[in-house]
């Protein structure tokens, strides 16, 4: 009785239909298809990095109590395509040119305080802006800010107005911190971006409130 059942064709003319391995052909597609995914997980990773987030840590206590030294950051580089920094915000920023000039490099984390436009001054302790105290909830009870960390070169010794697309910054730190105190305004296009989620340690991942757009919250 003849065999109905279908027999795949042998290429070896010996009928033996063992598998030999894979054609060097399909060995050689599997490399580039891993290398495309290489390529296209690399190049998203930095597209992410340059232009929506990336990672940074706390090298010092300048932002202490509210930020620890190790502390694990996710940075929105994004948000402010579409809106303008706010009061109240942490922002990580590159150093600027008279930085740069006094040999620093690497990225600061600061908190902003002074908007474009703003007249502002340290007096009895406190922040002024435009003639009022300013009320920075943030910090801990009984801290004043005074100028005395500069070393006596202090920038804002006298009130100052901050410049069209620039920004007054200070460390929540404020006996400990090198910030606009001391050298000035950071220029906007200088920031990175904005500190928005605390992601290690893990017993103190939270996100990071954004600041208070328009006018400040102050005292009467």
């Amino acid at each position: 009785m003849p065999d109905d059942k279908m027999q795949p064709p042998s290429s070896d003319p010996t009928g033996d239909q063992s598998v030999t391995g894979k054609s060097p052909q399909h060995e050689e597609s599997w490399w580039v298809e891993a290398l495309k995914t290489v390529g296209l997980s690399l190049v998203l990773a930095f597209g992410i990095r340059t232009f929506v987030a990336e990672a940074r840590y706390i090298p010092s206590g300048s932002m202490e109590p509210t930020l620890q030294i190790n502390d694990r950051l996710i940075v929105d580089k994004m948000g402010y395509r579409f809106h303008l920094p706010e009061r109240g915000d942490i922002v990580v920023f590159n150093p600027t040119d008279a930085l740069i000039k006094d040999g620093f490099k690497d990225a600061f984390i600061k908190r902003i305080v002074g908007l474009p436009g703003d007249e502002v001054a340290i007096e009895n302790g406190k922040v002024y802006i435009n003639g009022r105290p300013l009320q920075e909830n943030y910090l801990p009870s009984g801290v004043e800010t005074t100028i005395d960390t500069c070393n006596g070169q202090a920038f804002l010794s006298q009130p100052q107005k901050v410049p069209p697309q620039a920004y007054l910054v200070l460390g929540d730190n404020r006996d400990n911190s090198f910030d606009g105190r001391c050298w000035g305004f950071v220029p906007q296009k200088n920031i990175i971006g904005r500190a928005s989620i605390r992601f290690w340690p893990i017993d103190r991942a939270a996100f990071i409130p954004a600041g208070e757009p328009g006018q400040p919250v102050t005292n009467p």
